[in-house]
């Protein structure tokens, strides 16, 4: 199998490294090349959001072994060590914190919610360490040149949606969608209606809720009385399904749009009711590019077989991402990443989330269109 050296992730992983004397807060470019690297993951392994978590956090393990197995880094060998937020900004943050004033901490690689990554993001910034996020699509998180994002936001591809809608003859459309998430408030306040020109459709509709609603007849009712040809369902992690499901029960049986976060099978509790919901999303285990397709068969492989979703392909970009800008730069001081990061995003790569390029330090890719057809994902149309 050709090896994947490619970049993303959205755990926060922490690079830290052991037996290097230069090694520490305020350090300079070192070349130096350590024995040991140890990547310090701070993600969601626990809570709501732990559906994003475990699996970025597969992504990375593969990654890693992949790294150490091909001897990319010579004789230097990658060490994990994570640790969970638990879905919370304030523990995330206590995490990040020691990690900038460890002496071993060489870099960070973020975690996987905007809330939490925009608490954390000032505190690498200003400690002087590269911080590589994933998901984390808000703004405030890109707050410094040593803050990057390794998950194409989107808003940068959910034009795809649009499109999708105009071709399945939608000129109307409620929303709802989970107010306490900042991606999905900008998406569903701002970059679902400023499409509707151009793709030819009216929000009639809009109703947000929060992350602990399950109950969703209420707001389904009020944006059903508009009529609408199609909904967005933008809500977080099983609430998709929930509201899905709940949407079929009322007699709805026009388009249905969502977004990456009714992946990672967070559909299959709802089954054919949720089939027809459709998403742009930034990777499939269908997509085309025979990187993508490497690291598909190298996840079966580890994984018995299971099918990779966006999240562990960001994870395992994410890792690759940090391995590629120490051998860049020769070194794993701060400054030497620092500096192998700013010939990554300068370059871009190829990785199992296909062509990637960088606009400053934030990712873009191509994107795809994938639909649930009731039992699996499957691919309606990539770029």
């Amino acid at each position: 199998m050709r090896s994947l050296r490619g970049p993303v992730g959205i755990v926060a992983l922490v690079l830290t490294v052991a037996g290097c004397s230069s090694g520490g807060v305020g350090e300079t470019a070192s070349g130096e090349m350590p024995s040991e690297i140890t990547l310090f993951s701070v993600t969601d392994k626990t809570g709501p959001l732990s559906f994003a978590g475990t699996n970025q956090l597969k992504g990375i393990e593969l990654a890693i072994a992949e790294i150490n197995d091909q001897q990319y880094l010579g004789d230097s060998t990658i060490l994990l060590e994570s640790r969970d937020a638990a879905g919370e900004a304030q523990t995330a943050a206590s995490q990040v914190t020691e990690a900038t004033v460890s002496p071993q901490v060489a870099a960070i690689l973020g975690t996987v919610t905007s809330a939490q990554s925009i608490a954390v993001a000032p505190l690498a910034q200003a400690a002087g360490i590269p911080i590589v996020f994933t998901q984390s699509g808000s703004e405030g998180v890109l707050v410094g040149d040593h803050t990057y994002r390794a998950t194409a936001p989107m808003a940068t591809y959910y034009d795809q949606a649009g499109e999708y809608l105009e071709s399945q003859g939608a000129k109307t459309l409620g929303i709802l969608f989970n107010s306490a998430n900042p991606t999905l408030t900008e998406l569903s306040e701002d970059i679902i209606p400023g499409m509707a020109e151009e793709f030819g459709f009216e929000v009639t509709a809009t109703s947000g809720v929060q992350n602990t609603t399950q109950d969703f007849t209420a707001p389904i009712a009020k944006i059903l009385a508009s009529n609408p040809d199609g909904i967005a369902i933008m809500l977080a992690g099983a609430q998709n399904a929930t509201a899905v499901g709940q949407v079929r029960q009322a007699g709805f049986d026009g388009t249905l749009i969502t977004h990456t976060g009714s992946g990672a099978g967070n559909l299959t509790p709802v089954g054919q009711a949720g089939a027809g919901m459709t998403w742009p999303t930034d990777f499939t285990y269908h997509g085309t590019n025979p990187a993508t397709q490497d690291f598909v068969e190298a996840y079966r492989a580890k994984y018995d077989g299971e099918n990779p979703n966006n999240y562990a392909a960001e994870g395992y970009d994410a890792a690759w991402m940090i391995a590629r800008a120490i051998d860049k730069s020769g070194g794993a001081s701060r400054e030497d990443i620092q500096n192998g990061l700013q010939q990554l995003v300068a370059e871009g790569f190829t990785g199992a989330e296909g062509e990637i390029t960088f606009d400053g330090n934030d990712m873009r890719v191509s994107g795809a269109l994938v639909q649930w057809n009731g039992t699996e994902e499957v691919l309606l149309s990539e770029k």
